[in-house]
């Protein structure tokens, strides 16, 4: 993609914001990738997979048919010997100096020869969206303090799971004799219609064993902000933090305000930034709790970078009891989004046979993921 078509993409995208369509710098990246996908070849291909991305309502059809034209109309064709008159002219990146558009006119001429580049992965991004990006560990005291407020606006609703009491519904799997044989008293008792039962949801625990050794302290924090945020939204969740011990904070992360609650945290924990022991802290949570918080079909969530000082054999064998008594076991490590990063160390060697999904939580675009993983959730294995 030359320079010049990037530059007239994302002032196309700015001037669809200034007419009113809810579109960012964000848009700019996803049109990008439907050119690399279909090409440029058609203009009806590409208005058409345009249009499929930044409009959201029939009353927004006119604006960007009148804004594509202006940016991507007549100055974007090229006739060669090989086309034929009955045939749509091939579509072909824009020289700014072809085309006079009032919303260009202080970019300046782009001079030829310009050689080929990738639109920047923030074009005009704002400082919300440049924070999403950022490694928990490399964020200022004011930047965390923004990001700490981000999470507190992320909306979402985790999956539902079926519980063991049925209701009435027309897609049920079972007859509702209850209902059935109510309605045979009445005008409709004629005929008899068989009614349906079906399971009732409800939402499912979650279970959260948390590393606070060194390695682990600034993820961790900002990891129970986000889950002090959330608690409204989830069903039961019971949270543990470990590092040489396993230490309980279910009820200090039911404070109203989240520095309180991270405060009587911070006073509960003993073995803040110590070593790490994962096989031990398992096996303390399936000794003296998996069987009074896993009930119910919990979801265990583990965040940890793997780092262990313990014995991989008892980590690999409380991995096996953590996993049979919960319905899903999700790990959570910073580590996991680098590049090049591979999970070598015996800690993670001895916990991965027994992990359904390994995601990374380094910022907030990786607790986003998580967020769709947890309302996708299925019902049942």
């Amino acid at each position: 993609m030359s320079t010049a078509f990037a530059v007239n993409l994302v002032h196309f995208v700015r001037h669809l914001r200034a007419r009113g369509l809810r579109v960012g710098p964000a848009t700019v990246q996803e049109l990008a990738a439907a050119i690399d996908a279909i090409g440029l070849v058609r203009r009806a291909d590409v208005k058409s997979a345009f249009g499929a991305i930044v409009i959201a309502r029939p009353t927004e059809r006119a604006i960007f048919d009148d804004a594509f034209e202006s940016f991507f109309g007549r100055g974007l064709l090229r006739l060669d010997s090989t086309t034929e008159l009955d045939q749509e002219p091939p579509l072909v990146a824009l020289d700014l100096r072809q085309l006079s558009v009032p919303v260009l006119s202080d970019v300046g001429e782009v001079g030829a020869g310009l050689e080929e580049v990738e639109i920047p992965d923030m074009v005009g991004a704002s400082a919300e969206e440049r924070l999403a990006g950022r490694d928990f560990r490399d964020l200022t005291p004011d930047e965390a303090e923004e990001v700490r407020r981000i999470m507190s606006q992320i909306v979402w609703r985790p999956a539902a799971a079926d519980s063991r009491r049925w209701m009435s519904g027309p897609r049920g799997s079972r007859p509702d004799m209850r209902r059935t044989m109510r309605t045979l008293v009445g005008p409709s008792g004629d005929l008899m219609q068989l009614a349906l039962a079906e399971r009732k949801p409800r939402r499912r625990p979650l279970v959260v064993l948390a590393d606070v050794s060194g390695s682990m302290e600034r993820y961790t924090e900002m990891f129970l902000h986000f889950l002090h945020a959330a608690q409204g939204r989830l069903g039961r969740v019971e949270t543990f933090v470990f590092s040489t011990r396993l230490s309980r904070i279910t009820r200090e992360l039911k404070q109203k305000l989240p520095q309180t609650a991270l405060r009587l945290v911070s006073e509960a924990v003993d073995d803040w930034s110590g070593g790490t022991r994962i096989g031990e802290a398992l096996y303390e949570f399936n000794t003296h709790w998996s069987r009074r918080v896993t009930r119910g079909g919990a979801i265990g969530l583990i965040i940890s970078d793997g780092w262990d000082t313990g014995d991989p054999a008892l980590l690999a064998a409380e991995m096996g009891r953590f996993a049979r008594s919960v319905h899903r076991v999700v790990w959570l490590n910073p580590l996991s989004g680098r590049a090049h990063y591979s999970p070598e160390t015996r800690g993670m060697q001895a916990a991965l046979p027994f992990i359904d999904d390994m995601l990374s939580a380094a910022n907030i675009l990786d607790l986003r993921e998580v967020v769709r993983l947890l309302e996708s959730v299925p019902a049942r294995r």
